[in-house]
């Protein structure tokens, strides 16, 4: 008696595949709203800018008509690269500061603090983010001017008095405390993930807590390090308020220069949109060479 093979089934790891049109019409219609937002409310600006930065003394009214590149030769005048070298080292001095203070504060709550305060201590650092800019600054106003807290306080120790408002160092100072929190937070997810492991056989093997800091710990935080690093750069770079309330006449930044030429006295939006422009592609420039050599230097890790 001859016995029929069983009917054939499919097999349980064969998945079935949508033809690639509808795969590339489904990514296409979950990506077009993000795409269109973006297209709206970036790539459409930023051409707008552009345009404008092309045409020299432009004033609101006028007809644009792109004609060159004077309004970024003109950026080049010594006045303006003052006005740019000055942004540029509060920018890293804003840095510097914040990855000097933010880096113990966030290795004390990543590796030291208990783990029931972590949150706590997170939260903590989170919450002056949640008060106006605005506001903070005005109360850095009232602790650096010559009668405010810091002097009063100073005073009464028989410290001599510091008179730093309307100077580069009360902006140095509102900048760093204003990033500092996105400094710390950053960090400390860098440091969460480090492998533990590699510091108890570092000790074990005779390494004292400096040669492990700088041998373990830090070569494996470098892409949190250089994460955070940009991103205080980057914000505190176009920063506005803190050089606007903090510097006074003495602190002029890129981008003060550039709401002058939009709002001040003497409208020149050519210029103006050239030097946004040019910060635009600096910023573009830092987060591409991040993107390539940060992910690069995580991988070989």
């Amino acid at each position: 008696m001859s016995v029929s093979p069983p009917p054939s089934t499919p097999s349980p790891s064969r998945k079935s595949e949508l033809p690639w049109g509808s795969r590339w019409l489904g990514v296409t219609g979950l990506l077009a709203p993000a795409g269109l937002w973006l297209v709206l409310l970036l790539v459409l600006p930023t051409l707008v800018i552009f345009q404008l930065s092309l045409v020299p003394n432009i004033r609101p009214g006028d007809v644009v008509i792109p004609s060159g590149i004077d309004n970024y030769l003109r950026a080049l005048d010594p006045a303006n690269l003052r006005v740019v070298l000055r942004s540029l080292k509060l920018a890293l001095g804003t840095t510097g500061l914040c990855l000097l203070l933010g880096f113990p504060v966030a290795y004390w709550i990543a590796l030291l603090a208990p783990q029931r305060w972590r949150n706590l201590l997170l939260l903590g650092f989170v919450l002056p983010l949640w008060t106006s800019s605005l506001l903070r600054t005005y109360a850095w106003i009232a602790i650096l001017r010559p009668t405010g807290v810091l002097n009063s306080v100073l005073g009464l120790v028989g410290l001599p008095g510091f008179d730093i408002l309307n100077r580069p160092p009360a902006v140095l100072v509102g900048m760093s405390y204003s990033f500092l929190p996105y400094m710390v937070l950053i960090l400390y997810s860098s440091l969460e993930k480090l492998d533990r492991q590699l510091l108890e056989a570092s000790s074990d093997l005779g390494a004292t807590p400096i040669q492990t800091f700088f041998k373990i710990t830090v070569p494996q935080s470098l892409p949190g390090i250089a994460a955070g690093s940009l991103l205080v750069f980057i914000t505190s770079l176009g920063d506005f308020i803190d050089p606007e309330l903090l510097g006074g006449a003495s602190s002029m930044t890129v981008a003060r220069l550039i709401y002058n030429q939009f709002l001040g006295q003497t409208p020149n939006w050519g210029f103006g949109s050239a030097l946004s422009m040019v910060l635009i592609f600096a910023v573009s420039l830092a987060i591409a060479l991040l993107l390539k050599y940060g992910d690069s230097s995580a991988t070989q890790r």
